[in-house]
């Protein structure tokens, strides 16, 4: 129904209603309109306390999935049973550790947040990176739903996953 979209970082200037229409355009993308999705924007001390705490990594990163469905197939729709359970998850935004890697690489904040938002997206649908075969899987989805989003829009977004290994 619904995304909650909260920038809870001080550290890079984010314009929200930008973000929140590209996730609009992903939502569509993946047929997914109908369940909440809460995106948290985050600066480098939240996110690396977060990864530290729920993945044992202690470094900042750019993107972290908390599925509300923590079974899901890869690429398969929850069905729901009440209205309370159309969610998909939480995601968090390392907003700053995404704009460092914008200033080495020379890419566009807001278009690397709208793919880091996509990979994300995927692991609330079940995806995972954490071998070979699942690196693959996931990256073919996400050259799929950012190359529709491309066409709707314009752009020229891409996937920005690394090699394969666990969940990075």
């Amino acid at each position: 129904m619904g995304v909650v979209l909260r920038n809870l970082q001080k550290v890079v200037p984010l314009r929200r209603a930008r973000l929140r229409r590209d996730v609009d355009t992903l939502r569509h993308i993946l047929g997914i309109q109908k369940f909440d999705l809460g995106i948290i924007c985050v600066d480098n001390r939240r996110i690396q306390q977060i990864n530290s705490v729920y993945r044992k990594k202690d470094a900042p990163t750019d993107v972290l999935s908390f599925p509300f469905y923590e079974d899901l197939r890869p690429g398969k729709l929850p069905c729901p049973l009440h209205r309370d359970e159309l969610n998909l998850g939480d995601i968090f935004l390392g907003v700053e550790f995404v704009m460092k890697q914008c200033q080495e690489e020379s890419l566009d904040l807001h278009g690397a947040l709208t793919a880091v938002t996509a990979h994300g997206i995927c692991h609330l649908l079940g995806y995972r990176h954490e071998t070979e075969e699942e690196w693959t899987e996931m990256l073919q989805r996400e050259r799929y739903i950012l190359g529709e989003f491309n066409r709707l829009t314009g752009r020229q977004l891409e996937p920005l996953m690394k090699p394969c290994g666990p969940e990075t």
